[in-house]
């Protein structure tokens, strides 16, 4: 398939039928690929899946014949199959949104994305819907860990089963990734989120961050975000965060189901770009972006790819 091909000369810049979102990738980065002095990293990721197992049905509606995890797992394989160093990231709002939440609790989708080797998730407000006890319940489930720095879940039944963040290790670089949630008052029935106590994200996001970059010298530093891209209010959102904020690269983030085509840039308090990206909902797109890190500089350019999740996957 077209859209699967590797990243040559010619399509450096396009890849999955969506123009890249880095026009700074001049010839002597890609001389510098070529070459083998660029180092790269590609981060594939979701968000609000709401229980979308199978594509949407052939009824008419906008999203017809969209989705499904079969084809988003088959995606997945192929494109690990090409790239040396990839990380699988989700945004929150896993359950909710399909019979298959109503009968089995989350389990079906826990147990399919520790089939595609997800490497983090974090917790949407729709994560909360079965009760702290049913999210606990499912947990056995995943393979991988749930990262969220800004609820205290000290007095509850997940007091040890999350994490702030995580550091991982691809092929001589260090990624440190965390976890925001959204506030939960107002919008989650406190019987189903119980003692969690919400603090303030900016604050967190700042402190973890430079912790990850700062301390432990992670070459990209990524927040999964279940905040929201942007509101109307004053309320904390992805490009709010992303102007209050210091250290952090990428912000992956859920919740506002925003089709975003290409990642978006903010300069953040330092005057560095901040990149926002969020793929909508339900599993139509899986998103990728690749960063390529230069040795001994410290540059990065990345180049935004999203997918369609189709038929044409079928084949």
């Amino acid at each position: 398939m077209e859209e699967l091909q590797k990243i040559n000369r010619r399509n450096f810049i396009k890849v999955g039928g969506v123009a890249s979102a880095a026009a700074a990738l001049n010839i002597n980065s890609l001389d510098a690929f070529a070459n083998g002095r660029l180092q790269k990293l590609t981060i594939l990721h979701t968000n609000d899946v709401h229980s979308r197992i199978e594509p949407f049905p052939m009824d008419g509606s906008r999203n017809q014949g969209l989705g499904g995890t079969a084809r988003r797992s088959a995606l997945i394989k192929k494109i690990r199959a090409e790239q040396e160093n990839v990380l699988l990231l989700d945004a929150g709002d896993i359950f909710q949104g399909t019979p298959y939440f109503n009968k089995y609790g989350g389990e079906l989708e826990l147990k399919l994305m520790s089939q595609m080797k997800y490497d983090a998730t974090t917790l949407g407000n729709h994560d909360f819907d079965n009760g702290i006890e049913g999210f606990y319940k499912q947990l056995p489930n995943a393979n991988f860990p749930v990262l969220i720095a800004n609820y205290d879940l000290t007095n509850t039944q997940l007091s040890k089963s999350t994490q702030p963040y995580k550091i991982f290790k691809k092929g001589g670089l260090k990624i440190g990734v965390f976890g925001l949630g959204i506030q939960l008052k107002g919008l989650v029935d406190p019987k189903n989120y119980g003692e969690t106590q919400y603090l303030d994200p900016i604050a967190i996001a700042n402190e973890t961050a430079a912790k990850l970059k700062n301390d432990y010298k992670c070459d990209l530093v990524i927040c999964l975000s279940h905040l929201g891209y942007a509101y109307r209010n004053n309320a904390v959102s992805d490009k709010v965060l992303a102007a209050s904020t210091k250290n952090i690269d990428l912000i992956i983030g859920g919740h506002t189901h925003t089709f975003l085509d290409i990642p978006e840039d903010v300069k953040n308090l330092d005057g560095q770009i901040t990149t926002i990206n969020q793929v909508g909902f339900a599993g139509i797109n899986l998103g990728r972006i690749d960063y390529y890190f230069e040795p001994y500089k410290a540059k990065k350019m990345k180049v935004g790819t999203p997918y369609l999740i189709n038929n044409k996957l079928d084949a």
